[in-house]
């Protein structure tokens, strides 16, 4: 029988077994190694920590299956699947599961020379591409990032392969910093978003960024990043808050002419599909431009999933990228 983590209620999770649905002519079925937590997400989802009539409360019904990051290797292929090989090391985006039957289409071939650990950060790495697309990163660029948990930590690899000059980053916790350096972050500020000020525009040569990402998913730093950002400057929100009635626009919007653009992991277009937005992920990981090293600081048998969520809840600050390894399960 196939396992598979669920949310019974509000911080009410197990493992339960069930029964993989059958086969079909365009599908693939994958037998998982690792799938990662969005500690972010997930902690919102977990706790139900967010207001009623928002998505989150539309989205969240019990049984809840959470996950969306998981890496497997494909046992069994439809006849119609040209695409993709038993043997082959597949992406997904799928729940947290030992296994799943899904179409061909929702599978993504990890290269050779990618590890499978780091390949579970596929998700969350577009997530943030979503929000280096929407701050138009590029060249020389100014780059200030709030917050780098999970997403921020993408984000500042992002900026990094866009060649941005100057990339900022906001946190409270150094070991999250260390790992920004890691992956290309050149000023790390270890203080609030409400007390940083002087040492951005310090980082920009005496002057604030032209570019801000708030990836915290915390309403009250939306407000702080606001008078983070120049004059005509662009405000990223990457992060997606359960509390959006306490985000708040200060006068900073109009007197400085700032631009505030949402960017969502779902923001796929003609030019940039999933599978563009992965191939281009996997090529800079496997050729050592997108640094994942060190990400991945704790690891947990499917067993321990209540105490993995009981970690985001007490020890988060102690976290990056959790695993489920399903090898152990």
């Amino acid at each position: 029988m196939a396992k598979r983590v669920v949310f019974a209620g509000k911080q009410q999770v197990a493992l339960e077994t069930f029964t993989p649905g059958a086969v079909g002519p365009d599908a693939v079925a994958v037998e998982v190694d690792y799938s990662l937590i969005s500690t972010g997400t997930e902690g919102i989802v977990f706790n139900r920590l967010f207001e009623p009539g928002t998505h989150w409360d539309a989205w969240v019904k019990y049984p809840f299956y959470p996950g969306y990051a998981a890496v497997g290797r494909a046992v069994e292929v439809g006849p119609e699947v040209d695409s993709l090989a038993v043997g082959d090391t597949i992406a997904t985006l799928s729940s947290h599961a030992s296994f799943h039957v899904l179409p061909a289409s929702a599978c993504h071939r990890i290269p050779d020379g990618v590890d499978a650990k780091q390949a579970t950060w596929i998700a969350l790495g577009k997530v943030a591409f979503m929000g280096a697309r929407a701050g138009g990163f590029g060249l020389g660029d100014r780059i200030l990032i709030i917050g780098v948990g999970p997403v921020g930590q993408m984000t500042v690899r992002w900026a990094n392969a866009a060649g941005a000059q100057t990339i900022i980053a906001v946190d409270t916790v150094q070991a999250r910093l260390d790992l920004a350096r890691n992956g290309g972050a050149t000023h790390l500020v270890a203080r609030p978003v409400d007390d940083c000020r002087e040492e951005v525009k310090s980082a920009c040569g005496g002057e604030l960024p032209p570019v801000v990402v708030d990836t915290t998913g915390n309403a009250a730093v939306f407000s702080a990043a606001l008078g983070l950002a120049r004059h005509r400057g662009r405000v990223v929100v990457l992060g997606d808050t359960g509390a959006p009635s306490q985000q708040h626009l200060t006068s900073d919007v109009i007197t400085r002419g700032l631009t505030v653009i949402g960017a969502h992991g779902t923001h796929e277009d003609a030019e940039w599909t999933a599978h563009r937005i992965y191939g281009l992920f996997f090529e800079l990981v496997r050729s050592g431009r997108f640094d994942l090293n060190g990400l991945i600081t704790h690891e947990s048998a499917p067993e321990d999933c209540a105490k993995a969520y009981e970690m985001i809840n007490t020890r988060r600050h102690e976290t990056m990228g959790i695993l489920f390894d399903w090898t152990r399960a």
